[in-house]
């Protein structure tokens, strides 16, 4: 993924494509996303798909500093499995961002 995206998708949009149980937030068109700023997200939960809002940014479970997350935003596909940063989420904590 790249460092902005923009997501011109509505709540309703999302919600028919994904076949959405849940929004927790209503969304509205956005053209630059960034880093560190809360983005929509589509999650797995117990009886289906949910829309949530969470920020952007990987912060290893074993930094200090919540900084770090704004710069991992990118893996590269090859090593994702085996790095610390991104090795326990990858695993287990997954979500699609859906994007324009």
């Amino acid at each position: 993924m790249c460092g902005r995206f923009a997501l011109e998708a509505t709540t309703e949009e999302l919600a028919r494509h994904f076949h959405l149980l849940h929004a927790v937030a209503a969304i509205e068109p956005r053209y630059n996303n960034a880093p560190s700023q809360h983005v929509a997200v589509i999650r797995d939960k117990i009886g289906g798909y949910r829309l949530s809002m969470l920020r952007w940014g990987l912060i290893p479970h074993w930094s200090k500093d919540e900084k770090i997350g704004s710069k991992l935003i990118n893996a590269r596909v090859e090593t994702i499995s085996e790095k610390p940063s991104f090795r326990e989420s990858f695993k287990s904590h997954r979500c699609l961002i859906p994007a324009t």
